[in-house]
């Protein structure tokens, strides 16, 4: 009697089968920040860094209240700037690259937020994930794959890649996802790390990618 041996599915086909899982489980999922214009949903993601976007969302109404485009936030006393986002942690350095970039979009771009990774690199306190949110949100480019800190453990946790850096585990999953789903991957992702795939401790059992992730019998017995 002959017996055959069941192929394990490849990680490109493993990260398909978890993008078409997420999508059903999260249909509806989309940025979690509030704003009104491109330059609010920048400013927006730059106060995100190490900080939840709910934290976020409580800071920006009176924010955008007082600095509601690129001049005011320009010419924005940076003590009051400050003192405005202060909650959001590192507020100084943030308030700080905020007004930078603020003064460059006005000076170089004509008050309007610039739409290619390029150009979005070159201002101050913009790195790839924020130009990523930017870019797919505000202009609906999908020039990358926005890893924060839930994309990065959850990707980790897969198996889909080995690194612990953002920009090569970007490089990997752009490798391994079409491009129109790389932003929805992202904040799907997102969402099923805040539910389910906590950094401390993930729900395994309830999980429903558990049968696609090698970390499950790992971080149940962590956890």
């Amino acid at each position: 009697m002959s017996t055959t041996t069941r192929k394990s599915p490849s990680k490109k086909q493993r990260a398909l089968e978890v993008l078409s899982r997420l999508k059903r489980l999260y249909p509806d999922a989309t940025c979690s920040l509030n704003y009104t214009t491109t330059v609010q949903l920048l400013v927006a993601t730059i106060l995100s860094a190490q900080c939840t976007d709910e934290r976020v969302n409580l800071v920006t109404p009176a924010l955008f209240s007082r600095f509601p485009d690129a001049p005011s936030l320009a010419n924005a006393d940076l003590t009051e700037l400050e003192n405005l986002v202060r909650s959001t942690g590192f507020y100084r350095n943030k308030a700080k690259n905020i007004q930078a970039a603020c003064r460059m979009i006005v000076s170089e771009y004509n008050s309007v937020v610039p739409n290619t990774m390029e150009q979005l690199l070159k201002l101050p306190g913009v790195a790839r994930k924020t130009a990523n949110v930017v870019l797919a949100h505000a202009y609906g480019i999908n020039a990358g794959v926005t890893v924060d800190t839930h994309v990065k453990r959850l990707s980790q946790r897969l198996g889909l890649t080995k690194y612990p850096d953002p920009v090569h585990i970007e490089q990997d999953l752009m490798k391994l996802l079409p491009q129109p789903d790389w932003e929805n991957w992202s904040i799907r992702l997102i969402y099923h790390g805040r539910a389910v795939c906590k950094a401390r401790s993930p729900v395994c059992e309830a999980c429903e990618l558990a049968d696609l992730c090698p970390s499950v019998t790992k971080t149940i017995i962590v956890g």
